[in-house]
């Protein structure tokens, strides 16, 4: 009887943490470039009454075993990173990549930081820079007296200058993958950090190997949907609900044991 009350709790424990990934997910809908979260549970040990295959005559065993189990618990929470729908911006340094791929970033104490986000800003130096000032890398100047910037499919950027007749190029974007982008740490402020489970990055060039191409003049939204995070709210709160009735239908049964001898 007791051991309801605790494999309950589990349950309910286990559906708080789908609401709460669910509600980050709901949250984020709006985020150029977030990846949503899938929560993934494991059932937790049984305990074992009775082994299958027991012997129950010399000629006999049984075809099952008496195995009780004690609960759910949360076993990983994976970033899905599908493609999120494309927002036509009119921005000139605005970029998606259409495919596989990152944008690289440098964070202030020199690493590398990884993100889908290609909503590109330019600092006092004509620098490429995110929203937080982090240069692109490697890092691309424009200059101050350009009057057109084009950005190519393979990520080549080019300008064109006063008295000019033909575009100029300035820099060339570099994308990277991972064997596994799953493994990928999420740091925050839309940026992927590398991890011993995403593998080594591989630094390409956007097309090629895989890779995919860059689009000018757009940004890349939240692939998150949100009717399907509202079903999955659903579902986590009734599955809450029904772990709560169990515990509640134990209580009742261990008041009934208790009242027996009056």
């Amino acid at each position: 009887m007791v051991r309801s009350l605790f494999t309950a709790a589990t349950g309910m424990i286990a559906q708080q943490t789908q609401v709460d990934v669910t509600s980050h997910n709901i949250a984020n809908v709006n985020t150029m470039g977030y990846k949503k979260n899938r929560a993934e549970f494991a059932d937790l040990m049984y305990q074992v009454m009775s082994y299958a295959g027991t012997p129950t005559s010399t000629t006999t065993t049984h075809p099952t075993g008496i195995e009780v189990g004690l609960g759910v618990r949360p076993q990983a929470i994976t970033k899905i990173h599908s493609q999120g729908y494309f927002k036509e911006t009119g921005n000139n340094l605005d970029m998606v990549i259409a495919g596989n791929g990152f944008f690289q970033v440098q964070m202030p104490d020199g690493t590398t930081a990884y993100t889908r986000n290609g909503a590109w800003k330019l600092d006092s130096d004509g620098n490429i820079v995110n929203d937080d000032g982090l240069q692109l890398v490697p890092n691309i100047t424009i200059p101050a007296d350009a009057t057109q910037i084009s950005i190519g499919i393979d990520g080549t950027v080019s300008v064109l200058q006063p008295g000019a007749q033909e575009m100029q190029q300035v820099g060339q974007i570099e994308i990277v993958n991972f064997i596994n982008p799953a493994g990928l740490h999420s740091s925050g402020d839309n940026l992927f950090l590398e991890t011993g489970a995403s593998g080594a990055p591989i630094i390409g060039i956007a097309g090629q190997d895989g890779l995919g191409q860059i689009k000018q003049g757009f940004v890349e939204m939240s692939n998150v949907q949100l009717v399907e995070e509202m079903t999955e709210l659903i579902t986590g709160q009734r599955a809450y609900e029904a772990n709560s009735k169990a515990i509640t239908t134990s209580d009742a049964m261990l008041q009934t044991t208790n009242e027996l001898k009056r």
